[in-house]
């Protein structure tokens, strides 16, 4: 009888603010032929400084976890902690309480380095008897509180196509625009439920992918905050926007003069800001077209690693039903860094039945 694809959740403490942990040991510890049972596992983090990376990359780096924090320690040196992050003032968060700010991590950095050092929410890996599968938290502890992490693991050994579809986002008419899709303005998050419930998904996996003709533009998974999104990024990178409005006409002359860095983080968070920009200063689309052009010469995915597909698994076990498994604070986000046609951008939706 062929075995039924199970769920496994962990709770995870880490031991420190950066922790490097293998998951596949406590997998096996609660369930001890998990792996043999099953072909493949999907893992899920829940949550927007901690995740996994590829199966490919962690074997290029001979899933040494040594060698995996000191690749995300290079993005740490970028993002260095306590850096008087915007993110981080508590005071300025509106959206929190005031019993929420007495608690709430400052942890702006650890948001950066998962952006820029490519760690996923949802990854798939090829089962294989002893191999560790690492679990990279970046905001670990706060203070000398230990956080309590969770991240959901689904094997299986067949996945079925369910169904195919296209949605239409619609963008702004800026240059450089991002979109949360989970805002209920959009209503991607309902429109995917929904076709669960249609599909009868127990469990399975949502693959977001752009459409192949789709161009200057990516997907990530992370908080959409408006403090991390407008200004952290600009204060980190010695505000280029900022000082692209002190020097002016020079930095338009020159768009070299912007930092390496900034130049494929333009493309993410400041988003907000540049265009906040472009309307205060009047400058034409056009114009800024151009400057763009010069400024962006190199893919999002050299540095900030931009994916064109982000997935998201599916599971029955907490509810019942086929739901969306998802952290709190998770949202997949879609970024462009040149105008759309007709202001639309289109995302592939692939739903996978795992039996």
């Amino acid at each position: 009888m062929a075995t039924k694809p199970k769920d496994i959740t962990l709770s995870i403490q880490p031991q420190s603010r950066v922790d490097v942990i293998d998951v596949s040991e406590m997998v096996r510890d609660k369930k001890e032929d998990f792996f043999d049972a099953y072909k493949k596992s999907v893992y899920a983090s829940h949550h927007t400084t901690a995740g996994y990376f590829e199966q490919g990359f962690a074997r290029r780096l001979k899933d040494n976890p040594e060698a995996l924090e000191a690749y995300v320690g290079s993005f740490r040196k970028l993002f260095p902690e306590n850096a008087d992050y915007q993110h981080d003032r508590m005071e300025l968060r509106d959206e929190l309480s005031e019993t929420q700010k007495q608690v709430e991590p400052k942890n702006a950095d650890s948001h950066l380095t998962y952006i820029g050092s490519g760690l996923e929410n949802c990854v798939t890996y090829l089962n294989q008897k002893d191999s560790p599968v690492y679990f990279v938290d970046l905001d670990g502890t706060n203070g000398s509180v230990h956080r309590q992490r969770k991240t959901t693991i689904v094997g299986y050994n067949t996945e079925v196509l369910a169904a195919r579809q296209q949605m239409k986002i619609q963008m702004s008419g800026h240059p450089i625009d991002s979109i949360n899709l989970w805002d209920e303005r959009v209503g991607v998050h309902a429109q995917l439920e929904e076709q669960i419930r249609t599909l009868g998904i127990e469990k399975g996996r949502i693959d977001l992918s752009l459409s192949p003709d789709e161009r200057n533009t990516g997907l990530t998974v992370n908080e959409y905050e408006t403090m991390l999104m407008r200004h952290d990024l600009v204060e980190v990178l010695r505000n280029p926007v900022r000082f692209m409005a002190q020097r002016g006409a020079n930095m338009l002359r020159d768009p070299a003069a912007i930092k390496e860095k900034a130049k494929d983080y333009m493309k993410y968070d400041l988003v907000q800001v540049v265009n906040e920009f472009i309307d205060a200063l009047g400058l034409s689309e056009s114009l800024f077209e151009r400057i763009i052009d010069k400024i962006i010469q190199v893919p999002a995915s050299r540095f900030l690693r931009m994916k064109r597909r982000v997935s998201l698994i599916v599971s029955d076990e907490e509810t019942g039903e086929g739901r969306i498994v998802n952290g709190t604070y998770q949202s997949p986000i879609l970024v462009q860094w040149r105008k759309a046609e007709d202001h639309i951008r289109t995302i592939d939706v692939t739903f996978t039945r795992f039996e």
